[in-house]
């Protein structure tokens, strides 16, 4: 009777050691369909992004990836609404947890993305060593195919910044090899937001060289991708730069159209910075046109707007600087432990070198009494002899 139950309970416990693996592949299967549909609407509807990252770290449990994979979405879809200040603040979450992951490609996104934000910071030179610490991981990945997306912003990141630091010339050559690498993702639908914003910025170039005619070609080019992907803020954006093309070629109809195709976008994402763009152009073009109202109107709109974004602003570099302050105390502790090993260094080889001269003497002063002793023994001999 004991032998049939002791038989049973282990067929059970077997049994459910069995169904347990495939179950959880399912729920890992399950998280990874909800990531990649949550990091295709970023661009669409980043407040609902967040709700989900929040929900797949509640979700996640003791699974180390998947929390780290959480907050990053968080801090992705938060810097798609340049709120910089909380994407920071989800970033730090997840690298605080990365040195206990074994996944290397999470890895690989975590460097690149902390890249990334300290660009959106425009702390320049340490988002190029974290973009070089990124790509020297891509380049010891043995998975080639699955580092073209990572490898892609890498580049298209690095064209941002040489743009602002070095020439548009070069920024374009660095743009192009990202959206080569873009190209390559299998998933179009998760590359295309990323292809559009390469797109847009290679625009942007255009236009500091005054090549108005490729500007609007990237413009035009760059809102057809993010309209197919329903990337409403990357569409807004594209079409803004088409529009600064049509006033500077004195199209002000065209561009008037332009702009309110991109409010009426933009009101579903609540993007300061895009807003201000298109409440300014909207006022310059309507005042080139003589028409006062609208002009009032919309300059107005800008002129509060502009006002929000400095307080933003404040936020932006309060987290910029306060990250160089950190790097600064940790930089001063490093030198504080190296000076503290140094002198530690010194004084043992001083307290050895005076303990060698010290037995040294202390011989020499033994060998000394020695020789003393013979000389005042041989003494003595001699006196009873006399």
């Amino acid at each position: 009777m004991n032998t049939n139950l002791f038989k049973f309970w282990t067929c059970l416990l077997v049994a459910s050691l069995l169904t347990a693996g495939p179950l959880h592949a399912q729920n890992r299967k399950n998280m990874d369909s909800i990531l990649k549909a949550a990091n295709n609407e970023i661009y669409a509807n980043p407040d609902h992004v967040i709700k989900i990252g929040k929900q797949i770290i509640k979700d996640a449990g003791q699974n180390v990836d998947y929390k780290i994979k959480g907050f990053k979405l968080i801090s992705d879809a938060y810097s798609s609404k340049r709120d910089y200040a909380k994407s920071v603040e989800y970033l730090v979450k997840a690298s605080e947890l990365i040195d206990l992951s074994n996944n290397q490609l999470l890895k690989i996104k975590m460097v690149n993305k902390t890249g990334i934000q300290y660009h959106q910071l425009k702390v320049y030179d340490k988002a190029i060593q974290y973009l070089d610490q990124a790509e020297q991981l891509i380049a010891e990945y043995p998975n080639k195919d699955s580092i073209h997306m990572e490898l892609g912003k890498n580049y298209v990141v690095r064209g941002f910044i040489y743009k602002e630091k070095l020439s548009c010339a070069i920024a374009i050559n660095y743009i192009d090899r990202g959206i080569a690498e873009l190209m390559k993702v299998k998933d179009k639908a998760e590359s295309a937001s990323k292809i559009s914003i390469a797109v847009y910025n290679k625009g942007n170039c255009y236009l500091l060289m005054k090549n108005n005619k490729l500007a609007l070609e990237n413009f035009q080019q760059s809102a057809q991708i993010a309209k197919e992907v329903n990337a409403k803020s990357l569409e807004a954006f594209a079409l803004k730069g088409s529009a600064k093309v049509f006033t500077l070629d004195e199209k002000n109809n065209e561009a008037i159209m332009a702009l309110n195709k991109a409010l009426d976008l933009s009101s579903e994402v609540n993007d300061l910075i895009l807003n201000q763009e298109i409440y300014k152009g909207l006022a310059e073009n309507y005042l080139a046109l003589n028409q006062w109202d609208q002009f009032r109107v919309y300059q107005s709109k800008f002129v509060e707007i502009q006002k929000q974004i400095k307080d933003t602003e404040r936020i932006s570099v309060s987290e910029s600087l306060g990250v160089k302050e950190s790097e600064l105390k940790v930089k001063k502790q490093e030198t504080a432990k190296k000076f503290y090993y140094l002198i530690l260094f010194l004084a043992l080889i001083l307290i050895l070198i005076i303990l060698f001269f010290y037995i040294i003497i202390k011989r020499k002063s033994k060998e000394i009494e020695t020789i003393k002793s013979q000389i005042h023994a041989l003494q003595n001999q001699k006196g009873k002899a006399s």
